[in-house]
């Protein structure tokens, strides 16, 4: 295995369309960040062990069709990115457990998933392993949809509150690569904050006072890329119907993964679970403290 110096991207891959297009983004990103690329392929724990096994304790038959997945894949990326540093990563996990370790074990800088892996039902837009992983990865998880060639290449991110300079930082830096403008969006809904009563005027015109200088709290670290056009946006609305409308004319999204709150706090909130269904474009979930 080759050992990468600086950034290492990490890409999970299967026998799936939808871990191939992870694959293809993956080597794209890792190409602009000058990084190099890990392919890692888990095979769960509940392959079949025989006398004929190998010293990885798994049946001859099983671990060759294994490497050769990871060798096809390494073989996909090598033809597209001649110059590019790929290794390959074969463990025998549960795949969310296996993802997570291997992005410790290589100090990877990201994550990328499909949307789905092999082994989830055909009816769901997102499989478990994705969203284990994005809701627990101590880095940027990227989960590819959509598709590579967007309509606009602009850099979509989610505001919540001003604990997001991460994710704002992490759309600049990617907006930087990819010489595009990163637009920040915020959207609030007054009378879910009034609850049934219907807000006074002078009130929402506070609250927006207040959603205002969040949203320009936010745009702060726009000073150190100069380079990057940024653009703010105050929705009164859905958050999430508003990030998925945006992702038609977007080639990433970012959302900010907060801690989980109180007793059944979801790891990703429900903003995070709608845009990771139906965003339009790749989405990256940014940890956040």
């Amino acid at each position: 295995m080759t050992e990468h110096h600086g950034e290492v991207v990490l890409a999970g891959i299967d026998d799936t369309s939808e871990s191939w297009l992870a694959v293809d983004w993956a080597a794209a990103e890792t190409e602009r960040r000058g990084a190099g690329l890990r392919l890692v392929h888990a095979l769960g724990t509940a392959v079949e062990i025989g006398y004929d096994e190998t010293g990885t304790g798994l049946t001859e038959q099983v671990f060759e069709a294994a490497t050769r997945l990871l060798g096809d894949a390494q073989t996909r990326v090598a033809t597209a990115y001649p110059e590019l540093r790929t290794d390959t990563a074969l463990v025998h996990d549960h795949p969310a457990g296996a993802i997570l370790d291997s992005a410790k074990d290589a100090d990877a800088d990201m994550i990328v998933l499909g949307t789905r892996g092999r082994g989830g039902f055909a009816g769901l837009l997102l499989g478990s392993v994705s969203l284990k992983v994005a809701a627990h990865a101590e880095q940027a998880t990227v989960i590819v949809r959509g598709q590579l060639e967007p309509a606009a290449d602009a850099v979509v991110v989610g505001i919540r509150d001003d604990r997001d300079e991460p994710a704002v930082r992490f759309a600049l830096a990617e907006a930087a690569a990819r010489r595009a403008t990163v637009r920040l969006i915020h959207a609030w809904a007054p009378v879910s904050r009034a609850g049934l009563m219907v807000p006074q005027l002078d009130r929402v015109d506070q609250y927006q006072r207040h959603h205002t200088d969040l949203l320009d709290r936010a745009a702060r670290p726009a000073g150190d890329y100069p380079q990057v056009r940024v653009e703010t946006e105050l929705v009164m609305g859905s958050p999430a119907a508003a990030l998925v409308e945006a992702s038609k004319q977007a080639g990433l999204v970012v959302l900010p993964r907060h801690p989980i709150e109180g007793r059944f706090g979801l790891p990703l909130g429900s903003v995070a679970h709608a845009v990771l269904h139906h965003a339009s474009c790749p989405v990256a979930i940014v940890p956040v403290r």
